[in-house]
């Protein structure tokens, strides 16, 4: 393709975009401090080239740079190390929150570098890039934040998420990513978290059914990184919780009350807007 792409965090997420993109053409090479991801990159042909070790020679190899790290630790590295960037470079990201990231880059970030944010609607309940698979992202949802960025960049950007097969591409505000994450997503982990620690589990799985299963399958969760996510979009998580506890409440006091018209209502709603997400 041309292009020599940089993962900045070789995990899961950072190791499919590599898989992807090295077999779609793209030349690409990393940077994790965990030496041993480094080197089942190498040795699985993930990457071209990696390190352990920042260096501006190697920095400045890069046209694109996808940066796949926590929110905070994001925009430490940038404040440390975009002096190394070629004029010109396109970086990205795949964080969950946009607001509070965008906000933040675009406090210092050089003006001859271009950034536009992603967010790849994919993921496993597995972590490290020894679970990388690029075929997660098939048929997936790609959101394209292209704050301030050259309409060139965002094409580069959007061109990315076409070559890793991304389903639905589509532009949003950081504001209204938040909004629509925070209750597709954050909510949707709050309560399968909540549900799992409501009672002491070991015993039930010989009688549970596949709907539990289902239901609680995204609560086996990185502490470390969703909180950070839930904490950088509190208000508008809050916000979120808030709609479907009045929800839950709705439906409690319909059953406490025997009101089967509020109980089949609600459920014939559901069934219609749960249509949409059929694949």
């Amino acid at each position: 393709m041309n292009k020599k792409v940089l993962i900045v965090g070789l995990g899961l997420i950072g190791g499919s975009y590599a898989q992807g993109l090295t077999l779609k053409g793209y030349e690409v090479g990393a940077i994790d401090t965990n030496s041993q991801s480094i080197k089942y990159g190498l040795d699985n042909n993930l990457i071209k080239w990696g390190q352990t070790e920042v260096s501006e020679d190697y920095i400045k190899m890069f046209d694109i740079v996808i940066f796949a790290l926590y929110p905070h630790v994001l925009i430490n590295w940038l404040k440390q190390y975009q002096k190394f960037f070629k004029k010109g470079t396109i970086i990205t990201d795949v964080t969950g929150v946009k607001g509070w990231v965008v906000k933040e880059i675009n406090k210092f970030l050089r003006d001859d570098i271009e950034y536009v944010g992603t967010h790849p609607m994919a993921g496993r309940e597995v972590y490290g890039v020894e679970n990388s698979d690029y075929k997660i992202f098939k048929g997936a949802n790609y959101i394209i934040i292209p704050c301030d960025a050259k309409d060139y960049a965002i094409e580069e950007i959007r061109k990315i998420g076409q070559d890793l097969e991304f389903k639905n591409i589509v532009m949003l505000s950081p504001e209204y990513h938040d909004e629509m994450i925070g209750f597709l997503s954050q909510l949707t982990h709050v309560i399968a978290v909540s549900l799992m620690t409501c009672k002491e589990s070991k015993h039930l799985v010989e009688y549970t059914g596949d709907s539990f299963r289902d239901l609680t399958r995204i609560a086996k969760i990185n502490e470390n990184m969703w909180s950070e996510l839930f904490l950088l979009n509190k208000e508008e998580l809050v916000r979120q919780i808030e709609l479907f506890q009045n929800q839950l409440e709705k439906m409690r006091k319909s059953i406490e009350d025997e009101d089967l018209d509020t109980m089949k209502e609600m459920m014939i709603v559901s069934t219609s807007r749960r249509k949409y997400f059929d694949k």
